[in-house]
C-alpha cells in the first residue's frame, strides 16, 4: 500500500507542482484583488402581467444599481449584465407599490448589490381595451396657383388598444405629416398612423394612403 501511494504521489509530480502553484497564485490574486463600486442605470423589467391588464403609468424611471465586487469584475460590468425584474403576478386594476431591493436584481455572481434607486416603484394598472377611431390625415405643402380641394384617407378608421381610461380619451388617430408640395391636380401618398398618447398603440399597423386633390384658385 505504501509503495502504491508513493508511486501515485510521484506520478506526474512536475505537473502536480505546477497546478498547485497556479491554484495558489489564482487564490492570492483573487484574495488581494481590490474591491470597487460602480453605479449602472438599467430599465426595469416586468414579468407575469395578466393578459387583460396594461400598465397605466406613463413615466417609469430607470433603476440605478450600485454594485460592489472585485475591481476587475466591476470594471468589466456592462448594463446588459444587470437585470431588475419586477413580478406582476396577481396584480389587479388600480394602484400598487413594489419594493426594489437586491432581491429583484440579477447580477454576475461575483458582484453584490449595495443600493437600488428608487427603493420603491408606484404603478397604476388598468384593463386593456380596444376600439376603432377615426383616422385624420395631416397634409402640408405649397401649391402655385392651386389649393387643396379635398383630402381622403384609406383606411378611414384604425384600431387602437391600451389602458381603458386612456383609450376612451382618444378622439382620433392622426397620420405622419404628408408634404404634397409639387403635386399637380392629384397625388396619393403612403404614410403611417399613430396616437399621441404614448400608452395607446395602433393595433396591427398598416400603410395608410392619403389622397390629395387640388383645384385652381379662381381669379380675384
Amino acid at each position: 500500500m505504501a509503495n502504491f501511494l508513493q508511486r501515485a504521489f510521484h506520478h506526474n509530480l512536475g505537473l502536480k507542482i505546477i497546478s498547485l502553484a497556479l491554484a495558489v497564485a489564482l487564490w492570492v490574486a483573487v484574495k488581494h484583488d481590490p474591491v470597487d463600486e460602480m453605479g449602472v442605470n438599467v430599465p426595469i423589467e416586468f414579468h407575469n402581467l395578466t393578459e387583460n391588464l396594461e400598465i397605466a403609468t406613463e413615466n417609469i424611471p430607470q433603476a440605478q444599481i450600485l454594485v460592489r465586487g472585485p475591481e476587475r469584475e466591476v470594471h468589466r460590468l456592462e448594463p446588459s449584465d444587470v437585470h431588475v425584474e419586477v413580478d406582476l403576478s396577481g396584480v389587479k386594476p388600480g394602484e400598487r407599490t413594489f419594493e426594489l431591493s437586491a432581491h429583484e436584481v440579477r447580477l454576475p455572481h461575483d458582484l453584490e448589490v449595495v443600493q437600488v434607486i428608487p427603493a420603491q416603484l408606484h404603478l397604476s394598472f388598468d384593463t386593456r381595451m380596444s376600439r376603432q377611431v377615426e383616422l385624420k390625415p395631416r397634409v402640408t405643402g405649397t401649391f402655385a396657383g392651386q389649393r387643396i380641394a379635398s383630402i381622403s384617407v384609406d383606411p378611414k378608421t384604425i384600431t387602437i388598444s391600451g389602458p381603458a381610461a386612456r383609450v376612451k380619451a382618444v378622439e382620433n388617430a392622426i397620420t405622419d405629416p404628408v408634404d404634397a408640395t409639387g403635386t399637380i391636380d392629384r397625388g396619393t401618398f403612403v404614410t403611417h398612423a399613430y396616437v399621441a398618447d404614448p400608452l395607446v398603440q395602433v393595433t396591427r399597423p398598416v400603410p395608410v394612403r392619403v389622397t390629395v386633390v387640388l383645384e385652381k384658385i379662381p381669379p380675384s
